[in-house]
């Protein structure tokens, strides 16, 4: 980036500026003719000038030159046009001339518009790329939210600024210099076109800026979408710097950037083809003025000054001067941001865009022996990390490494997965310099997991084959309309200096988790997934996911003979009762009223528990079956309940954890509520307070909560009503609910829903957990445990995995780090939110999958215990920012002071 904002405008858009100011030069010539063209009406057919009598004719577009040599030369000897048919023509050429302007204003505008929109995708792919190179201290002293406003707000005035930095001023001076200003007579006839012109951009008009709102809303929904995802990245930048994933991101960020682009070029088209519609509508006008003005002035109806008064009513030179010294302001403010954004964006120690280039090929393994050579690091204070350690790291051992708080070798972890630069001394790959070899290595071949994992927002699969997107592998292939946008999208690329990379591509990396291809991709990841204990956690989420998914649909079709299977194991194990199906025609006690009101899961909210008492169909038909005031009454007696049983608990009170009907802060509203009703009948209620009250009701369970309020009439009642609700169902609520069918497969409902079919029963001791292992045996038998994990993995875990807790994002990191199979595993105190016997386990796993299949890597594990360090080779202990031990478990356990604390 040049700090010159000029500067930077003109080296790269040089060529298009030039032809720009070309075309804008042309286009002063023939906005001169339309200023003089009706002279040539007013003075020739008009007044009659060069037509003596009524039969004189002229001639017109005679193209005749002398020449030195060849002496007169006549290309055209054009043609002989009477007064009338002069006046005809020459209308016909002044309506020709504002086509042309008009279009000319439209190329140049859209063209502008394009160049500025080109410029500014550049300018923001540049400051992401150099937040992708940003050393790592960098991120401690700068907000991500400030780096993600300063791309997305600061630069935005540039990109409306830079299509007009040279333009705009040869354009406004060029009309100013050519513009007049007329005096406006008015006339009755010509007045009354006027207005019907006007009348017609009042209409059409405003219908076509709908589009220019909608597209601004489209705009600044995808800018607000940037904005997250740089965010993320700058959260994320230590994923991206282990992960060699700094060109997936870069093809994401230019993704992003092509469809603003394209929202914003539509919108420039679209606003001023509004803008060349609205001037032709008004120069249209004057068209209409020279045809029945003139036609006038011929037939003496109208006098030629009137005429000519009115026509130049349309020219305005103030507007053209204005926008000029608009521009100039303009350019000052723009000016001004960009040397802000240019100071915060130009750091020291930036990483060479050398070490981060896109490389296609395998990463050669490293057998070479990684040491650190009196390596010191200090923080952004200047304070001592670590003072002047050496080490060796040889290819296939493990390491534990120990230490006091701060004792350094968490931070020696860091250095190693270059995510902090040395002060003093080096890092060394054999005789390579760590901090020299392109991350195409080290971003493969060395991997790094620490207690902070970030994830990505997105789902679980992404964030778990994270690591092994290092580049485009293979190319996605384009065909028919698809090809040419694709076409487009690598030409506005290379004409914004973004890089080409297909986020749509397979960035995958197979060969290096072990598989082939994505057909054996799951059968690599599962193993790992069992190491980091993360396989059943992930098979819990895909029972409970939205079961409307597309990749495992083989599972959806064989929902029902696992429902089938599982109440055949009830049976045989005689646990009849701990699920209580749905049937069509009886109450199920088990579950809520609303459930039993519905039969069926509501894909429509309209239809949701909450909205449900208010939905006028739904209404009609507790009133016609008499459930509404039966439902009323129950709904008054739970909140009387309620209130009665909780209205003395402080607000924090653990049994507000277990009450379903209303919150703490709710009962003093019920409370005035009930008051308000008290001794009055449900006619006396007011719509919205028969709907909060019935909707109390529908959370009911007769055996959970024991309030005594369901009865026989109750339920048989209730039955009615779904029987009638279903039957009579409205067309615009055709698909709102899926009903409960024993044959059938509910893709509205979860994965246990449609196996369980029922409602477990709350008298069982255990029930969910013994219905979850019975769940688990199924699967497996009917082979479609796997199938479940994999839904699992679609889970999205929110931004920054916040939707896990912080052992399931550990534990999704340390599987992201294992997967892509490094030659060293760099692991920072990865599993500290963990209980110990979790994380011994888990150790434990790790060390056996990383000996397996010829794999042996290079191990350097941080602990947060020390009794761990037993299953590794070497042991070394750091206190105060140096080594004090460095050996076998038993040799330090024998004689090191500093270990032996440690196991205390």
């Amino acid at each position: 980036m040049d700090k010159s904002l000029a500067r930077y405008i003109w080296t790269h858009t040089r060529a298009q500026q030039i032809w720009i100011l070309i075309v804008v030069a042309v286009s002063m010539y023939t906005y001169f003719l339309s200023f003089d063209l009706p002279k040539l009406i007013v003075n020739g057919p008009i007044q009659g000038k060069n037509f003596d009598s009524p039969d004189a004719t002229q001639n017109y577009l005679r193209l005749a030159f002398d020449l030195p040599v060849f002496g007169k030369v006549e290309l055209f000897g054009g043609f002989q046009l009477d007064r009338l048919t002069s006046l005809w023509f020459l209308c016909a050429v002044f309506l020709v001339l504002v086509v042309v302007n008009g279009g000319f204003k439209y190329y140049i505008n859209t063209y502008k518009g394009r160049l500025g929109e080109r410029m500014l995708r550049r300018i923001r792919f540049e400051l992401i790329d150099r937040v992708l190179r940003f050393p790592p201290s960098q991120f401690k002293r700068v907000k991500p939210s400030e780096i993600a406003t300063m791309v997305k707000d600061e630069v935005e005035p540039l990109g409306g600024f830079i299509g007009d930095a040279f333009v705009q001023p040869a354009l406004l001076g060029g009309q100013a210099l050519t513009a007049l200003i007329f005096i406006l007579i008015q006339n009755l006839w010509l007045g009354l076109i006027s207005v019907a012109i006007v009348a017609v951009q009042l209409v059409i008009i405003p219908k076509m800026r709908k589009r220019l709102l909608l597209l601004g809303r489209e705009r600044q929904l995808t800018a607000r979408e940037l904005s997250g995802r740089i965010g993320e990245i700058s959260e994320g930048i230590a994923a991206v710097h282990t992960h060699d994933t700094s060109n997936l991101e870069r093809a994401d960020i230019s993704a992003r950037l092509f469809r603003i682009f394209k929202i914003r070029y539509d919108l420039y088209q679209w606003k001023f083809l509004v803008k060349f519609i609205n001037n032709f509508l008004a120069q249209v006008t004057p068209f209409l003025f020279y045809a029945v003005g003139g036609y006038q002035a011929i037939r003496g109806d109208l006098d030629v000054g009137q005429l000519v008064a009115v026509i130049a009513a349309y020219k305005d030179l103030p507007g053209p001067l204005k926008e000029l010294i608009d521009w100039d302001q303009n350019r000052q403010d723009v000016a001004v941001k960009y040397a802000q954004v240019y100071e915060q964006f130009h750091v020291e120690n930036m990483i060479d865009s050398r070490i981060q280039s896109i490389d296609t090929a395998e990463a050669r393994p490293i057998t070479e022996t990684i040491s650190a050579a009196s390596l010191s690091l200090t923080d952004d204070s200047g304070a001592g990390l670590l003072e002047r350690v050496s080490l060796d790291v040889k290819p296939a051992e493990t390491i534990a490494i120990l230490g006091t708080t701060g004792g350094g070798g968490e931070f020696l972890a860091e250095a190693m997965a270059r995510l902090m630069w040395p002060d003093g001394g080096k890092i060394m790959v054999g005789t390579r310099d760590l901090f020299e070899l392109p991350e195409s290595v080290t971003g493969r071949r060395i991997s790094y997991a620490a207690s902070d994992a970030y994830l990505f927002q997105g789902s679980l699969r992404d964030n778990l084959l994270y690591s092994l997107k290092h580049a485009p592998l293979a190319e996605r292939v384009y065909a028919g309309a698809a090809a040419a946008h694709r076409n487009w999208e690598l030409a506005e690329a290379k004409g914004s200096g973004n890089p080409s990379f297909d986020f749509n591509s397979d960035w995958i990396d197979y060969k290096a988790a072990g598989a082939t291809g994505p057909d054996d991709l799951f059968g690599a990841v599962l193993p790992v997934l069992d190491a980091v204990l993360l396989t059943d956690e992930l098979f819990d989420l895909g029972l409970r996911a939205s079961s409307q998914f597309e990749r495992e649909g083989s599972i959806a079709s064989r929902i029902v003979e696992a429902r089938e299977a599982f109440r055949k194991r009830l049976e045989v194990d005689n646990l009849g009762g701990l699920v209580v199906p749905f049937q069509l025609g009886s109450y199920n006690p088990e579950a809520k009223i609303s459930e039993n009101l519905l039969f069926g899961t509501a894909t429509d909210a309209a239809l949701g528990d909450n909205l449900l008492a208010a939905n006028p169909y739904f209404r009609s038909v507790l009133r016609n079956t008499g459930m509404e005031e039966a439902l009323f009454n129950a709904g008054l007696e739970i909140a009387a309940n309620v209130v009665e049983l909780f209205r003395d608990l402080p607000s924090d009170h653990p049994f507000f954890q277990q009450l379903t009907f209303m919150t703490a802060e709710e009962i003093p509203e019920y409370q005035m509520l009930l008051s308000k009703l008290q001794g009055r009948g449900i006619e006396q209620a007011s719509d919205e307070e028969r709907s909060r009250i019935i909707t109390l009701s529908f959370a009911y369970i007769e055996p959970r909560h024991r309030f005594g309020i369901l009865d026989d009439a109750l339920m048989a009642g209730i039955v009615e009503a779904r029987r009638q609700f279903h039957e009579r169902l409205p067309a615009e609520l055709m698909g709102s609910i899926e009903q409960y069918d024993a044959k059938k497969y509910n893709t509205a409902a979860s994965l246990i829903d449609n196996i369980l079919l029922g409602r477990v029963g709350h008298q069982h001791a255990n029930g969910p957990e013994r219905i979850r292992a019975i769940v688990h045996d199924i699967l497996h038998e009917l082979d479609l445990f796997r199938g479940v994990v994999e839904i699992g993995l679609q889970y999205n875990g929110g931004v920054g995995g916040k939707r896990l807790t912080a052992g399931q994002r550990q534990k999704l990191g340390l599987a992201r780090a294992l997967l892509k199979r490094a030659d060293f595993i760099i692991l920072n105190r990865p599993l500290s939110a963990l209980d110990l016997q979790i994380q011994r386990k888990i150790v434990t796993n790790v060390l056996a999958i990383t000996s397996q299949d010829g794999w042996q890597p290079g191990i350097i594990w941080v602990l947060s215990t020390a009794a761990f360090a037993t299953m590794f080779n070497r042991v070394i202990v750091f206190d105060r920012g140096t080594i004090v031990g460095d050996g076998t478990f038993d040799q330090l356990n024998s004689g090191n002071a500093v270990f032996q604390r440690l196991l205390l």
